[in-house]
C-alpha cells in the first residue's frame, strides 16, 4: 500500500490550473497550426492567424489564452493501492483550484448558488468525477470549462430505432445550433450510451483526449472521421464567420446501455479546448 499525502494533490493542481490557463497541449497547438495551412477561406485563414497570435502572446506574457478561465473540472483515476493521508481528497483538490487561480491572477467565475449567483471569490468548488482503478498512482486530468461553448452543449434521449443516423443527426443538430457561439473552431466530444448522466461524462471526457487520436473501435472511428467532415462542410468556420474549419476533431466516447435506450451528448469546447493530465 503506497501512502501519499494530499498535500501533493493540493500543489500539483494548482499548477495545473496555471498550466491548462496558459498554455495549449502538443495536440491542440498542432492541430491549430496545421487548420493555418489547410483552411481555404481567406477570411477564415486571416481568424486563425489572430488566434495564434493571441496564443503566442498568452504564453509569452503568462496571460491567460481566454478570458474565460472556466469552472474546474477534474477526471481522477485513483489507483486501489494507494492510500490518501493527511486531510480530506475534496477539499485538498478545492485548494489546488483555489490556489492555482488565486496565484495564477485566472478569472473566478463559480457562483455559490445557481439563482442567487454569489461568486465565491476563488472558483471553487470543482466539478471532481473519480474512479477507482488498479495500481499505486493518482492520475489527474483538469479540464477548464468556460461557459461560451458548455452552453452550446446538447443531451438527446434518442430511440435505439433512431440507429446511427439518428446519432449524426443529433451532431450535427448540436453544432448547427451552436454556430459561432462555441468560438469555433471547435472541438467536439461525443457520448454515446449508458444514461442520461453517463453519456454527458463521456462527452466531457471525450475532450481530453487527443485530437490526433481515434477510438479504437472501428465504426467508432469511422463515424469520428465522417462527423469532421460533415461539420467542415457546415461552413460556419473561424470565429464563425465562414471557412472550412469548423472543427479540428470529433472524439467519441461509447457505453453499453439499455434495451429501450440510445442516450447521445454533445459537448463542445472552443478552440483552446483546455486540458493537462499528470501521474503522481
Amino acid at each position: 500500500m503506497r501512502e501519499l499525502h494530499v498535500s501533493e494533490i493540493t500543489e500539483n493542481i494548482r499548477e495545473m490550473c496555471i498550466e491548462a490557463n496558459h498554455f495549449l497541449t502538443r495536440d491542440m497547438d498542432a492541430a491549430m497550426k496545421n487548420a493555418v495551412d489547410t483552411e481555404q477561406s481567406g477570411l477564415g485563414k486571416k481568424i486563425l492567424l489572430q488566434l495564434q497570435d493571441n496564443l503566442k502572446i498568452a504564453g509569452e506574457e503568462m496571460i491567460p489564452i481566454c478570458q474565460d478561465t472556466g469552472m474546474a473540472v477534474f477526471f481522477i483515476e485513483i489507483g486501489q493501492e494507494v492510500h490518501l493521508t493527511g486531510g480530506d481528497f475534496t477539499e485538498a483538490v478545492n485548494e489546488g483550484v483555489r490556489r492555482g487561480y488565486e496565484e495564477g491572477y485566472l478569472r473566478k467565475s463559480v457562483v455559490r448558488d445557481p439563482l442567487i449567483r454569489e461568486n465565491t471569490k476563488d472558483n471553487t468548488p470543482a466539478v471532481i468525477h473519480t474512479e477507482i482503478v488498479p495500481g499505486d498512482q493518482v492520475k489527474i486530468t483538469i479540464a477548464p470549462k468556460g461557459f461560451g461553448s458548455e452552453n452550446m452543449s446538447r443531451i438527446f434521449m434518442l430511440k435505439p430505432a433512431d440507429g446511427i443516423e439518428g446519432v449524426k443527426n443529433a451532431i450535427l443538430t448540436a453544432v448547427k445550433d451552436a454556430g459561432p457561439n462555441a468560438c469555433p473552431p471547435m472541438v467536439v466530444g461525443v457520448g454515446i450510451g449508458g444514461t442520461f448522466e453517463k453519456c454527458a461524462i463521456l462527452a466531457k471526457k471525450a475532450l481530453t483526449r487527443s485530437v490526433d487520436s481515434h477510438s479504437e473501435i472501428p465504426y467508432v472511428r469511422e463515424l469520428e472521421e465522417e462527423m469532421l467532415e460533415k461539420i467542415n462542410r457546415l461552413g460556419i468556420g473561424p470565429g464563425g464567420l465562414g471557412g472550412t474549419t469548423t472543427a479540428l476533431a470529433v472524439n467519441i466516447n461509447t457505453y453499453p446501455t439499455h434495451i429501450a435506450g440510445l442516450p447521445v451528448a454533445v459537448n463542445i469546447c472552443c478552440h483552446v479546448n483546455r486540458h493537462a493530465v499528470r501521474v503522481i
